[in-house]
């Protein structure tokens, strides 16, 4: 069961990544990288996810937070903030999506469901389908969230390139490395 459900789950990751169109990642990276700060969040497991990617955004330079953390400061205009669901009704979600748009800010979507409430809330809206017909090899949302992971690390590598960013340069702002 172990090895026939890794197979299953990267098979249906790059299905379902390879359905998303280039340039929505495009203007996704565009967004981030003229953004003062850029703010993630998401809920349960897409939370851990969003913090996977602002410690990446972080470790390229950038300013970044996780929304809800106790340091975290207020979302401005300026700023563009990521926001991660899978059914994309996740009210928490919703709620940092609804202020952010009243303040002005940009706001990313990452979901699955592009007609959804929070998907309406968007400036850009990135749609991660996978099709999940075994539920055994793979339960809940594990194949949107792992998609996620891989979408948003493809991403910190597009931003690494248009940013000149070097693994070198990352690793100088890695806690570990400090």
């Amino acid at each position: 069961m172990f090895r026939e459900s890794y197979e299953y789950i990267l098979s249906q990751a790059k299905g379902s990544l390879q359905k998303i169109d280039r340039e929505s990642a495009i203007k996704a990276v565009d967004i981030i990288k003229n953004a003062r700060a850029v703010f993630v969040y998401g809920s349960g497991r897409s939370g851990l996810v969003g913090k996977f990617f602002a410690m990446r955004l972080v470790q390229l330079g950038l300013i970044a937070y996780f929304v809800g953390e106790t340091i975290t400061p207020v979302v401005k205009k300026e700023d563009a903030v990521v926001l991660i669901s899978n059914t994309g009704k996740t009210k928490s979600t919703i709620l940092v999506a609804d202020i952010a748009r009243r303040i002005g800010a940009r706001v990313i979507v990452i979901t699955s469901d592009s007609h959804s409430p929070l998907a309406r809330l968007a400036d850009l809206v990135i749609s991660i389908q996978p099709e999940n017909s075994r539920k055994d090899l793979a339960p809940l949302g594990t194949l949107f969230e792992i998609s996620t992971v891989i979408f948003l690390d493809s991403l910190i590598a597009e931003l690494m390139q248009v940013l000149n960013q070097s693994e070198e340069d990352m690793k100088s702002r890695h806690a570990i490395w400090v």
